[in-house]
């Protein structure tokens, strides 16, 4: 009896410290405050395995080495992503240098890049970060045909091609949203 009254008193005692910092004020919600290694992991790896475990039924689609799907993708990261993300030739915009955490830099690790994955980010977003959720605007396909050119073309171009991409395809029509 007296091991029950000793885990309930020290649960209790940890619920309470924690409720004192909590209301205290003391956290510093800024971006410009970086989180202890702590609060970093138990962030990284609750977001990696949650977002695997709502990945892992996504059916990829056939068509994602389709060149005209490719193209759709290029123009919508082009217009929606470079912004925060970047691309090859292109830094992030001022506003992105304000996120915390920082929005990837995903042009140097695409190819490596699981398209259930990138697709689930992509269309659902992810709290507190900057990420906003694509499926409010965008259609399903047209969230694989982003997926589609991050995870195939993307990672293998370079600061030219990209160029070239945007020159030549800045015309193309992105169709209706949703």
């Amino acid at each position: 009896m007296k091991l029950f009254y000793s885990i309930t008193g020290t649960i209790f005692a940890l619920v309470l410290l924690f409720l004192i910092y909590i209301y205290s004020g003391s956290y510093n919600p800024g971006s410009l405050s970086k989180h202890n290694g702590l609060t970093l992991w138990t962030i990284k790896t609750t977001l990696s395995h949650s977002i695997e475990k709502r990945a892992k039924n996504i059916s990829v689609p056939s068509n994602l080495n389709d060149s005209s799907v490719i193209q759709m993708g290029f123009n919508h990261f082009n217009e929606m992503c470079t912004g925060c993300h970047g691309a090859p030739g292109i830094k992030p915009n001022e506003a992105a240098k304000g996120l915390y955490p920082a929005a990837p830099l995903i042009y140097k690790f695409a190819n490596n890049m699981n398209p259930k994955t990138t697709f689930w980010v992509i269309k659902n977003g992810i709290k507190m970060s900057g990420m906003p959720a694509l499926s409010p605007t965008h259609s399903d396909d047209k969230i694989w045909a982003i997926t589609a050119f991050i995870t195939k073309k993307l990672g293998k171009m370079n600061a030219d091609e990209y160029k070239a991409w945007q020159m030549k395809y800045k015309s193309m029509d992105m169709g209706d949203d949703k």
